[in-house]
This record gives structure tokens, C-alpha cells and sequence, in this order.
């Protein structure tokens, strides 16, 4: 039997300069709070999040592999293993930039480019 879920479960909005990002959305969104999610070089701002409210989790993200873009962001898509969806993804022949990896306290992640060569991620609890 298949969960019910929603298919988007996180976003990520990659900047050059964390503060300068930071303070634009504290500005902008007079409401919004941080949680520092950063590990080793990349640096990541977690939006305040409650998981009982609607709507996907996201966050700033500073990291060597992805930049700004008015071009693309990533979607992260819920799955019950998301090793399951980097398998059948391999099968079609695309690249796989991050295998499944465990992410502090939040489940595992996996990010792949899709068939016409856009970021996407994968999320899963297991």
C-alpha cells in the first residue's frame, strides 16, 4: 500500500553572500526566522519550520556545487526511501550528484539531474 504524501517536501534558494540573503528575506518577510543548518563548507539557513503547518520546509544555501540562478531551484520530492527513486534514476542513464546521505536529525537525501538536466532532489525519513 502506498503512504499518501505530498510530491514537494523542501526547496533550497542558493546565494553568493549568506548575511546579505539573510537580511533581504528578514526584511521582506518580517516574520521569518533562521535555524543555521551549516556543515563544513556549505552553509545552509533553515526557514523556521513547524511540521504541523502546510506548506514545504526550505532554506538558504551557500555551496560550491550550486549558484544562483534565475534559471532553475531544486525540489526536493518526498519518497519512502529515496535510494528506491536514485536506483530507478540511475537506470535511465542520468548523473547522480549526491548519493542517498544522512542528513542531522531530518532523514536522508539524494540529489540527481533529471532528464533535461535540471537539479532535483530526493527526500526520505529512511
Amino acid at each position: 500500500m502506498k503512504t499518501k504524501r505530498n510530491i514537494a517536501g523542501w526547496f533550497e534558494i542558493y546565494v553568493e553572500d549568506m548575511q546579505r540573503a539573510m537580511d533581504f528575506y528578514l526584511y521582506v518577510f518580517d516574520d521569518v526566522n533562521f535555524i543555521d543548518l551549516s556543515k563544513g563548507d556549505n552553509q545552509m539557513q533553515m526557514f523556521e519550520w513547524e511540521d504541523h503547518f502546510p506548506g514545504a520546509g526550505g532554506a538558504l544555501v551557500k555551496m560550491q556545487f550550486n549558484k544562483p540562478s534565475p534559471i532553475g531551484t531544486i525540489i526536493y520530492f518526498n519518497c519512502d526511501d529515496c535510494a528506491v527513486q536514485e536506483a530507478r534514476a540511475r537506470k535511465k542513464g542520468v548523473e547522480i550528484l549526491a548519493s542517498k546521505t544522512q542528513l542531522p536529525h531530518f532523514g536522508f537525501s539524494a540529489l540527481l539531474k533529471d532528464s533535461e538536466n535540471n537539479t532535483i532532489g530526493l527526500y526520505s525519513l529512511k
